[in-house]
């Protein structure tokens, strides 16, 4: 299986980067899911979830054609809420009592009441006249430090940047590899039709601007970003000038974890997971038991963390010195679904993936 098709976000970025055209070619602008309030589905919280946050309004979720979940009871009961858009949200982000939710089509939303309105500040949908063939790169992460200073990253080495709480959004360029081959500096296509790659320019392509999977914080201030074939970088400026780490793993990364004292692990495809205590100056591979891939976490206290993964896969240890312990977790009909997000909650784990939410106890 490819490393784009490892997982949910990117079965998510796959279609997004698949579909946008029979979108546009088929469905009149009044029509178009992007523009379209999400359908209030009465089991929504069986639906294929992506992320989740905490907030001191209660928990949400948000995953597939623009579901959007709130629980005011630690997950035990869920409400639907309605987004103005049917698109697949892929993050959900949260800070000083606000809240912003991206995904497809590029599009960020946010709301100043716990999810009960919403404010569409960015979309960039793909249309046949675009001028890039990176038009319309799905958002696959958000950060945001305060209510004014936030990030996003994507498809194609997107990074974007906002210093007014998303009013208005500025892309970065991340620095490419240092040994990068020079691009090829052919006549421009002179129709959108006309984007076609060789296997070599697709490989180029991806070294120049991989795919953006995860952005996170420490708590000193230090940023990173992972993503695919290796791709990691920082910054410890609040986000001003970025670096690109040596990292010893070519494959994707999925997910990040920050704890205090410059403590940081990455993780993803085949059940790689890496862990720096110097924010990525140095990296140790992690035993994780197997090659299940992984899709996400939660950095817990004292070192401690919850991954989790495709087939199920959970992944638990209690401090930075302990070895993970793994398990597996199963819904009540015995599947054992991909999971992508977990938050602790009394009595154990709040899990969801492709079946929507669970709950799992060590």
């Amino acid at each position: 299986m490819l490393p784009l098709l490892q997982g949910l976000r990117h079965v998510a970025l796959f279609a997004a980067l698949c579909l946008p055209g029979l979108v546009a070619a088929q469905s009149p602008p009044a029509a178009d899911p992007a523009l379209l309030d999400a359908e209030i589905k009465p089991l929504a919280s069986r639906a294929l979830l992506i992320d989740l946050v905490r907030t001191p309004a209660g928990l949400f979720a948000v995953g597939e054609r623009g579901i959007l979940l709130r629980s005011i009871d630690n997950g035990a009961n869920w409400e639907q809420l309605r987004l103005p858009t049917r698109l697949m949200m892929t993050s959900i982000a949260a800070a000083d009592g606000e809240l912003w939710v991206a995904g497809h089509g590029g599009q960020i939303l946010r709301s100043s009441d716990n999810g009960g309105s919403w404010t569409r500040q960015r979309i960039d949908l793909w249309v046949p006249e675009a001028e890039s063939p990176h038009a319309g790169s799905p958002i696959l992460d958000l950060l945001f430090l305060d209510a004014r200073r936030g990030f996003a990253v994507g498809a194609f080495g997107l990074l974007l940047r906002t210093d007014d709480g998303g009013l208005t959004w500025t892309a970065i360029k991340l620095p490419a590899p240092a040994a990068a081959p020079e691009a090829v500096d052919d006549a421009p296509a002179t129709d959108a039709g006309d984007w076609l790659f060789t296997a070599e320019d697709l490989e180029l392509e991806a070294d120049l601007d991989p795919h953006l999977n995860a952005i996170v914080a420490t708590p000193e201030g230090v940023l990173l970003i992972a993503g695919e074939r290796g791709a990691v970088f920082r910054s410890r400026d609040g986000g001003g000038r970025w670096a690109r780490l040596d990292f010893p793993y070519d494959g994707s990364m999925f997910g990040l974890l920050a704890w205090p004292g410059g403590q940081v692990m990455a993780f993803g495809l085949r059940g790689n997971a890496f862990e720096s205590f110097d924010a990525g100056d140095s990296w140790a591979r992690l035993d994780t038991g197997g090659e299940i891939t992984l899709q996400g976490g939660v950095a817990l206290a004292g070192g401690g963390a919850l991954l989790v993964g495709n087939e199920g896969l959970l992944l638990h240890r209690p401090d930075a010195i302990s070895p993970f312990r793994q398990s597996v977790f199963q819904t009540p009909a015995g599947e054992t679904p991909v999971l992508s997000s977990a938050l602790p909650v009394e009595g154990g784990f709040l899990l969801i993936g492709e079946k929507g939410v669970g709950v799992h106890a060590f």
